[in-house]
């Protein structure tokens, strides 16, 4: 992206043609809108950048199909300089042609015509540089299908486009679609802006538009149209005075017949620009994140250095910013599109009965409305003023554009007022999406850091804890899911065309993933989800496509409309992280696996829900596999799952259990109220969820769950130690415990038929002794990792008969043994240690025994009397023996 520099925000807006409302399609389906249509075909116009393009920036969509681009704008443009009424001199001529042929000659390569050239959209900068504006609206209209008017001026239109004439796919006469203009239509118009340039006045424009076609038409049976027209306008002699190298371009350029007519790109190579072509660099795109090739090739400084040392206040920090960002501030600001067109007269609103179509009454007299010409394209572009903007940041210091990654301290927002934002941390979320100075500085944060990517993975994800950046959430949510190399390179090698059998299932989910959104409702949208759908499913032979890969695949399509590869490469990388080997062609044990450990999960954290849920038969498998096995797009709007997947991407595959609970406290009112049923009703319509309040408590819950309550035998298989970065604290938090190094206290597999056994989870000897923080102790103290209320964080309950918990247990924890433990009523019997247990529920509490299935049994009996946090040590006490940890009591005499 270029920064704004001298440039201006601009917005010109246009209708697309409205369609019937009782036809549908062959799908059975209601047509899509033109508008939609159009909305997803400009969105690949925001990667077309050169610098003789304007660069496209947003598209807004309105009512009775109104759409408005906002796009790179100058004031100046060619027609300024006709307005001074003298031919324009030969070798500006010169540099202007060769300038649009260099713009024209990049649309070419990437597969567009411009067909609306004309001197109004030849816009010129500070310097006088060439920079072409309009030029994506024949192809996001589909070369002129989309909408009811022609693309480009007919005293430019080439002959050839003339002759075609301008017929509507809508016209009961419309019997083949017209082919597309093909880049020679461009050099017919740039022909005439030339001649127009060098005879100092237009053309054509004093006749009527049907004697101007015919005029043009004519033209192809003469040899010499330049001298042609020449004639025709009275400037014969200016067109005599011309260098040869000026007419000889003017005769190339105004060829009557396409065939011999040459492209942009030939053009640009002929000799009569030999001269000019040296003083011209070639452009090179800029290198992106994800690529073979050095991001640091182009870097150069200045010879002198001080150049980069200018004075505080002598140039405005904001224009050097991207031309996307300075837009998104400026929405973020106030900004308000149809507002400004509406206050410079582009928006005209009318009355109802003002809009009425005509009709006939019986004597003949017509009442109503002739066509709006309104809805007809009105080229007016409309600056955006960045008044406002400025004014909201203008407390804003110089220093806070260029931030020091280096420093340790804080990474807040600095400015003349920092308790405010260091305020603004503090506050909900949706709020500091929408706060103008506090976006400012992550936008400008997150930006450096990813271009140091992955040199600076760790600050981007200690910063994601924070909050991440709408604007730059695809990149950021790629950093975090460790996504490197050439993956362009990668994607292009798979093949997506050849036919499959999964095709038919991909075609039939599509048009039912998300479509409440415009972009990915569009064609366009079906087609990329098409793409990257079957480039996994090829990429992966050993899985199957499952219905819900395309939700799991819409937010990174979504976030990376314009990359397919990074799309692709994201939802690789997601899936074997979060989802391992869920679309197996048999994952029934997989799931099973997964929802006993989600069961697990309930009771541990809200024991009073799960004896409920139990109770009445409500269990997961009813209602929760959607959830897992899309990460929960299919039961959450995308702007949600943005908020949800910020957090989850931070956390191991453990975290969406966390999620899940999370869900579900949310509704525990309702769901201890009601039984089955109610239960099932209340999920087919899942009511309204505080997604910011979710992911708090979710982040509560992972904290107070153990690394090892959550093993499964069926997740992902641990990595090579070499890719574990030491387990410094942000890995750790985000790594899995399969990824953590196994040792003889690791929590040992077991079959899934004990584990849906057993109500509450396991956790290894390891977790026991980081949480008692026992490890590297020479002998046993009692558990110092306190809560808030000063009271250790876990207690240790030993089932054993006194005698064995004697001869050896663990230091701090308590006796009560399984035998005598109940009474006939499943409740506690009293005594000191039963009292102790009291006292610490809603901590971690857990039961050790030398039977796995007494521990068991004793666990499942704390959480019928809604005891919360109660797990149970795998392998029992005898996986603590070997430690020499364990406190023997000394006989007393």
């Amino acid at each position: 992206m270029f920064p704004l520099k001298d440039a201006h925000l601009g917005a010109h807006t246009f209708f697309a043609s409205a369609l019937p409302h009782d036809v549908c399609g062959s799908n059975g389906l209601p047509l899509t809108p033109n508008s939609i249509r159009i909305l997803g075909r400009f969105q690949i116009l925001k990667t077309v950048i050169h610098p003789r393009l304007c660069q496209y920036v947003d598209i807004s969509r309105g009512k009775h199909e109104r759409l408005v681009v906002v796009a790179e704008h100058y004031e100046n443009c060619l027609e300024d300089l006709l307005k001074q009424r003298e031919p324009v001199s030969h070798l500006k001529v010169l540099h202007i042609a060769y300038q649009v042929l260099e713009g024209l000659e990049y649309m070419n390569k990437h597969g567009m015509v411009h067909r609306a050239l004309g001197l109004r959209n030849i816009l010129l900068d500070r310097l006088g540089s060439v920079k072409l504006a309009k030029f994506g609206l024949y192809h996001m209209t589909d070369h002129g299908e989309d909408v009811d008017f022609p693309i480009g001026y007919p005293s430019y239109l080439a002959p050839e486009v003339i002759a075609q004439g301008f017929v509507h796919s809508n016209d009961p006469t419309y019997s083949e679609k017209p082919p597309p203009s093909s880049p020679k239509v461009d050099v017919w118009s740039l022909g005439m802006i030339l001649f127009e340039l060098c005879v100092g006045r237009r053309l054509l424009q004093n006749i009527e538009i049907s004697e101007k076609l015919k005029f043009i038409l004519t033209l192809g049976y003469v040899d010499d149209i330049v001298t042609v027209l020449a004639e025709e306008h009275g400037c014969l002699e200016l067109i005599k005075e011309l260098p040869g190298s000026v007419l000889n371009l003017l005769k190339k350029c105004l060829t009557f017949l396409p065939s011999k007519r040459l492209t942009p790109a030939e053009l640009l190579i002929d000799m009569v620009f030999v001269e000019i072509a040296p003083i011209y660099k070639p452009f090179r795109k800029p290198v992106g994140l994800f690529s073979s090739s050095l991001r640091c090739m182009d870097l150069n400084l200045p010879e002198d250095i001080s150049e980069l040392c200018k004075e505080e206040g002598e140039e405005d920090c904001l224009t050097e910013r991207s031309i996307d960002e300075v837009y998104y501030l400026w929405c973020l600001a106030g900004g308000d599109l149809e507002k400004e067109l509406t206050n410079k007269g582009i928006i005209q609103s009318k009355p109802p009965v003002c809009t009425l179509p005509n009709f006939l009454l019986e004597d003949g007299e017509v009442f109503g409305q002739g066509r709006d010409r309104s809805f007809l394209l009105d080229d007016t572009t409309v600056t955006l003023s960045l008044c406002q903007l400025k004014n909201r940041l203008k407390d804003v210091s110089g220093e806070a554009y260029y931030p020091l990654l280096e420093d340790e301290q804080s990474n807040l927002p600095q400015s003349n007022n920092t308790n405010e934002l260091t305020a603004a941390v503090n506050l909900p979320l949706i709020i500091r999406e929408r706060d103008t100075e506090y976006q400012l500085h992550r936008i400008i944060l997150f930006d450096r850091l990813l271009k140091a990517y992955p040199f600076k993975k760790n600050q981007i994800w200690k910063e994601a804890r924070i909050d991440i950046p709408p604007l730059l959430r695809g990149l950021t949510w790629a950093a975090l899911l460790g996504i490197e190399g050439d993956i362009q390179a990668k994607y292009d090698a798979i093949d997506k065309d050849t036919p499959i059998p999964t095709d038919r299932q991909i075609e039939v989910d599509i048009p039912r993933c998300h479509q409440y959104d415009e972009l990915l409702s569009s064609p366009e949208g079906h087609v990329k989800f098409r793409r990257v759908l079957k480039a996994w499913v090829v990429s992966h032979p050993d899985l199957v496509y499952w219905q819900g890969l395309d939700s799991l695949c819409a937010p990174f399509l979504y976030l990376n409309f314009n990359n397919e590869a990074l799309a692709y490469a994201c939802m690789s990388s997601f899936i074997p992280k979060y989802l391992y080997n869920f679309f197996l062609k048999d994952n029934s044990h997989v799931i099973q696996e997964y929802l006993t450990v989600f069961s697990q999960m309930i009771a541990f954290h809200d024991p009073e829900l799960s004896n409920h849920l139990n109770e009445i038969g409500f269990i997961p498998d009813l209602y929760a596999i959607p959830w897992f096995l899309t990460m929960f797009t299919h039961v959450f709007p995308l702007h949600k799952i943005f908020h949800l997947w910020d957090t989850l991407l931070l956390g191991n595959s453990s975290f969406p259990f966390c999620i899940g609970v999370a869900i579900l406290q949310q509704l525990r009112d309702r769901l201890l109220a009601n039984g089955f049923n109610e239960c099932i009703l209340l999920f087919s319509d899942l009511p309204e969820i505080d997604i910011e309040r979710c992911v708090r408590e979710s982040i509560n819950l992972f904290c107070w769950t153990p690394k090892s309550a959550t093993y499964r035998q069926h997740a992902q298989t641990p990595k090579p130690p070499s890719d574990n970065n030491g387990f410094n604290k942000s890995s750790y938090f985000s790594a899995d415990y399969q990824d953590l190094p196994k040792t003889d206290l690791s929590r040992e597999p077991i079959k899934l038929n004990e584990l849906k056994a057993e109500v509450t989870p396991r956790i290894s000897a390891e977790d026991l002794i980081d949480l008692c923080e026992l490890s590297g102790l020479s002998h046993l103290k009692t558990p110092t990792k306190k809560t808030k209320s000063g009271k250790p964080k876990i207690l240790v309950v030993d089932i054993r008969n006194s005698e064995d918990f004697n001869r050896g247990h663990i230091s701090g924890s308590i006796n009560i043994p399984y035998s005598t433990a109940f009474g006939q009523d499943r409740e506690l019997i009293q005594c000191p240690n039963t009292a102790t247990l009291q006292s610490f529920k809603g901590r971690v509490i857990v039961v050790v025994s030398q039977a796995m299935k007494s521990a068991a049994i004793f666990a499942e009996h704390l959480v019928k009397l809604k005891y919360p946090r109660v797990c149970i040590l795998d392998g029992g006490i005898n996986k603590m023996k070997p430690t020499g940890l364990l406190t023997v009591l000394s006989p007393q005499i």
